[in-house]
């Protein structure tokens, strides 16, 4: 049995205490904030969604994004004050348009691995995550949108995804509620939704009880000296433990899962990390009423004009969530950036009441071309599992595995 460490208690970090335990190693997790889960994890669109797996490395994605650049409220905003990370990573992103076949197909596969796994963690956990298995449903406003989605699905199709094309009046056969004009769409059955939220923390209640350490409200730092064990150390104590704990602990290997913190901590430990922080907003809905349920769609939708998902998180939530923003590590929750997921609402579903709306906003870890880092560091024991962007839900339970198995593998 091997004393592992890892250093955040997000979807990537649950899910690979999980796995770890599951392997008989002794775990400990450590988070900054009180809870697990209340970083990117917290409030994103929902879905779990391997029709979404199409990397943004494309020319298409490119010419779109320039066409926003002078639009406040348009799907990307890109911050233009000068930064050498910033323009570094989109230097690094544009490189990797020569991959991007390649690594959509591997995304796609990953994503479809994942579902196996994270259906697994859930019964055996008995967790409850408000998951709804109605598929995805992609809708596109004209022919050219729709042209492009066509050639997208050959690559997610190559890798492995049952995904058809579907008509303005079979759109209206899948989601009633759905209101507006179509071109056509693409409808994925395997696919499905759940609030990551309570995933996570049903997931980290039941890894608890199988003997996994959490150490919360703490800021923990990674040494790793030739020669030596992992050392952790952390300035605080945390909250809930008793006191008189060590501030440093020794560990054999650790695992870093701490999102955006990730690019940081690799770099004390002599890797390049390059991650970026690419913040995405959402709202969620609350349907108090029952003429607001009934008005409320229960297939999770991808508009891809407006670059917004959907996921019906139970009875009585509706989460509502996109943009990307790119801007460093700002966390601030813009209402100019809120009001047009709150409209898009309001034009689609007009019976339903926004007159509850909760904002959120996450910073998702992205690597440039954007595949996640899973694997060894160069020093030994270090391992990381972050940098999956936009896909952290969709692609965390099949990482855990992976990266549990590499740790498993250099003890």
């Amino acid at each position: 049995m091997s004393k592992i460490a890892i250093i955040g208690a997000g979807i990537t970090g649950v899910t690979t205490a999980f796995a770890l335990r599951e392997r008989g190693h002794k775990v400990t997790v450590f988070d900054r904030h009180r809870y697990a889960a209340m970083e990117t994890s917290y409030a994103n669109g929902g879905q779990l969604s391997a029709s979404n797996a199409e990397v943004w490395n494309s020319w298409s994605t490119v010419r779109k994004g320039l066409g926003w650049l002078l639009h406040s409220n348009a799907p990307l905003l890109l911050s233009l004050k000068p930064s050498w990370h910033k323009y570094s990573w989109l230097t690094e992103f544009l490189v990797a348009i020569t991959r991007y076949e390649k690594n959509s197909v591997e995304t796609t596969r990953l994503a479809i691995e994942a579902r196996r796994h994270l259906m697994r963690m859930a019964e055996t956990a008995s967790v409850d995550f408000d998951i709804e298995t109605r598929g995805i449903l992609h809708v596109y406003h004209d022919a050219k949108d729709f042209a492009q989605a066509t050639r997208s699905n050959r690559l997610l199709q190559a890798g492995g995804l049952e995904r058809r094309p579907v008509t303005a009046e079979e759109i209206r056969s899948i989601e009633p509620a759905l209101t507006g004009t179509y071109h056509g769409g693409f409808y994925t059955p395997s696919d499905f939704s759940g609030d990551i939220h309570k995933f996570v923390t049903g997931l980290a209640t039941y890894c608890a009880r199988q003997g996994v350490r959490f150490l919360f409200g703490v800021e923990a730092e990674v040494t790793a000296q030739p020669g030596e064990r992992i050392r952790v150390g952390w300035s605080a104590e945390p909250q809930g433990q008793a006191t008189g704990l060590p501030l440093e602990e020794k560990f054999d290997a650790v695992v870093i899962c701490a999102g955006v913190e990730s690019r940081r901590l690799a770099a004390t430990l002599g890797d390049r990390v390059n991650i970026y922080p690419v913040k995405g907003y959402s709202i969620t809905v609350q349907l108090d009423a029952e003429q607001d349920q009934a008005a409320a769609p229960r297939v999770s939708l991808l508009d891809e004009r407006a670059k917004i998902v959907t996921s019906r998180l139970g009875d009585d939530r509706f989460r509502v969530a996109g943009t990307a923003e790119i801007n460093g590590t700002n966390r601030d929750i813009r209402a100019d950036r809120v009001r047009p997921l709150v409209e898009w609402v309001e034009r689609n579903f007009p019976r339903v009441s926004t007159r509850r709306v909760v904002p959120w906003s996450g910073l998702r870890p992205m690597m440039p071309d954007m595949m996640p880092r899973v694997g060894p560091g160069r020093r030994k024991g270090v391992f990381y599992n972050t940098g999956h962007g936009h896909l952290g839900w969709t692609l965390s339970a099949a990482t855990a595995e992976m990266v549990a198995m590499q740790v498993g593998v250099a003890d």
